[in-house]
């Protein structure tokens, strides 16, 4: 498994919107290629757009169907602007469980692209020890984001090992040593939050058993991450944190209960957080040696706030890299040759400071 590094990294959380995964492969490369030690396909296509292609397959599945006696969610911003609501989707009456498929295609696009990287990785394009990093949804998403509360019991109980054959056919067909997982932690970030309008008593242990369940799931082999995440719909936090307390208890939860190494996690930073008291619970955090932490402190044009975050940050705990604090699936690509400029940057600022 990946060692870590002394030099400060570019860390890409998944989504990039451009045409395919060599375009994403080759022009990240061009502008960040020597500072990564990993590196996602893009999400393109019909993850572009992280797992809204999961609500369209459960709204469509012959075995669910959208549950009339549950509103359904309404998808608010921190301003209380409403984005969109959601149909909540049920089992049928008498559906067998036992007998539910979900096809969710994460492995084949993983081999897909891990096929380009290859080719290109050999031709020197991609560095040769970078990584192909596969982004995964946790069960939680699809779960609390699409599904009825009355129904997540027993979605839960059939998603998760359709979500870990995923993993399986991964691991199966694409060499340990150069690859990695990280684990997409959002929709149960915005539990502990209390933004729903439904959450289970036992909602911490539920959560943190199955991030703990999933990161086990991955060969030892393999690089294990975890992206904490408040979710960027129009480009910034769903929810404004107060401060990190609660992605520091969510992650060494998930610290205590995972028994194979986790290689990184990634912490998101809001725009307007440059100040101590965001990142004061990190003092908290039960780091394990070898778990490198990269901050999403990048943001748009903004190169002194960029530095500023970073200062903070290094003031607190060892910084493994920078990143922003979510993927860019939803932005406008011509912004991304500005933002992989930014991450460069802020990785000088971060070896000026030593």
């Amino acid at each position: 498994m990946s060692q870590p590094q002394s030099h400060p990294a570019v860390h890409l959380v998944g989504s990039i919107p451009l045409g395919d995964a060599e375009s994403v492969f080759r022009a990240v490369c061009a502008k960040v290629g020597p500072h990564l030690r990993r590196l996602p396909d893009g999400e393109t296509g019909k993850r572009i757009d992280w797992i809204r292609f999961i609500q369209v397959m459960l709204s469509e599945h012959p075995d669910m169907e959208v549950d009339t006696e549950t509103p359904p969610l309404q998808w608010r911003q921190w301003d209380g602007v409403l984005l969109r609501e959601i149909p909540l989707v049920r089992f049928k009456y008498g559906t067998d469980l036992d007998k539910v498929v979900f096809e969710i295609g994460y492995a084949a696009a993983a081999e897909e692209s891990f096929r380009i990287f290859d080719r290109l990785q050999g031709k020197g394009v991609i560095g040769p020890g970078v990584r192909f990093q596969i982004c995964l949804p946790t069960v939680g998403a699809p779960g609390y984001n699409y599904v009825s509360p009355r129904a997540q019991p027993d979605f839960f109980r059939v998603f998760e090992p359709a979500l870990l054959a995923e993993v399986d056919g991964i691991a199966r067909n694409l060499p340990h040593d150069r690859i990695a997982i990280q684990w997409d932690v959002c929709q149960e970030v915005l539990m502990f939050e209390d933004y729903y309008d439904f959450r289970p008593d036992d909602y911490k242990e539920q959560i943190l058993s199955g991030l703990a369940r999933v990161g086990d799931a991955v060969p030892a082999g393999i690089d294990l991450g975890y992206h904490f995440c408040y979710g960027s719909p129009r480009n910034e936090h769903l929810l404004q944190p107060a401060d990190l307390g609660i992605v520091v208890e969510m992650a060494n939860g998930v610290i205590g209960r995972v028994g194979r190494e986790i290689q990184f996690i990634h912490i998101p930073v809001p725009r307007d957080r440059a100040d101590d008291a965001y990142f004061e619970p990190l003092a908290g955090l039960d780091r394990p040696d070898g778990c490198e932490l990269f901050f999403g402190l990048i943001h748009d044009d903004d190169e002194a706030g960029d530095r500023a975050r970073l200062e903070r940050a290094l003031a607190h705990v060892p910084v493994a890299g920078v990143s922003c604090e979510c993927g860019w699936g939803r932005a406008d690509p011509e912004r991304v040759p500005g933002l992989l400029d930014s991450h460069v940057t802020a990785l000088a600022h971060f070896g000026a400071k030593g």
